[in-house]
């Protein structure tokens, strides 16, 4: 399988290996099938792995070091979006507090570049009150929030309680390894929107969120 193919050359910590086997796939493959069937399986495999015990939790950050590596790489070499194919839309998109996984967030981000928004991510482990302070500075027009773990549903629920508040109205996506393992639609409104995976995404950039609505119920 390719992605544990990957998956080995970031647990290896092998950065030149992992980067030059993207470069092949990118030859046949575009950047968004190699995030959504590649590179998104092969974090959660090793993800899977640690679960298992059957690597440490220094494996897993190698993994992810690397991994950041490679996304990074990609994203220098695709280049800017031309002033003019940039829009005015903007976003901003970080992990909840406590979560640390990030690499999710980072395709998400280049997804949004791809697509003409201006962005900014703001990592992860971003406590409330900072993402507060950051939104209504920035004012963007969707807020991208993600987490992976079970227990961050209640600081999601804060989150959401806050964000209803602002005056613009902005959407508010909900994304992460949580929402493939647990039903959110408790949390969707006509402001906010879980947000499946990167096709899903881009499904809503392509056809708005009507279209998304109604193949996903």
């Amino acid at each position: 399988m390719q992605h544990e193919i990957l998956a080995h050359y970031f647990l290896q910590g092998d950065e030149q290996g992992a980067e030059d086997y993207i470069k092949t796939l990118l030859e046949k493959h575009p950047r968004a099938y190699l995030y959504e069937d590649i590179i998104t399986p092969a974090m959660y495999y090793v993800g899977e792995l640690w679960e298992r015990n059957e690597i440490s939790v220094a494996d897993e950050h190698l993994a992810t070091a690397i991994c950041d590596f490679v996304l990074s790489k990609i994203d220098s070499e695709s280049g800017p979006v031309s002033r003019r194919h940039q829009k005015n839309f903007k976003a901003m998109l970080f992990g909840v507090e406590e979560e640390q996984h990030y690499i999710g967030l980072k395709m998400v981000a280049d997804t949004f570049k791809d697509h003409g928004w201006r962005v900014r991510y703001l990592g992860p482990d971003l406590p409330l009150d900072h993402s507060f302070t950051q939104i209504e500075k920035y004012r963007p027009d969707v807020i991208g929030i993600s987490a992976a773990l079970p227990y961050r549903l209640k600081t999601i629920k804060r989150l959401l309680e806050r964000f209803s508040q602002l005056e613009w109205n902005p959407l508010i996506m909900i994304g992460g390894r949580i929402v493939k393992k647990y039903d959110l639609k408790e949390f969707e409104s006509e402001q906010v929107m879980v947000v499946k995976d990167l096709d899903h995404l881009k499904r809503w950039f392509n056809e708005g969120r009507e279209e998304t609505i109604n193949e996903t119920s």
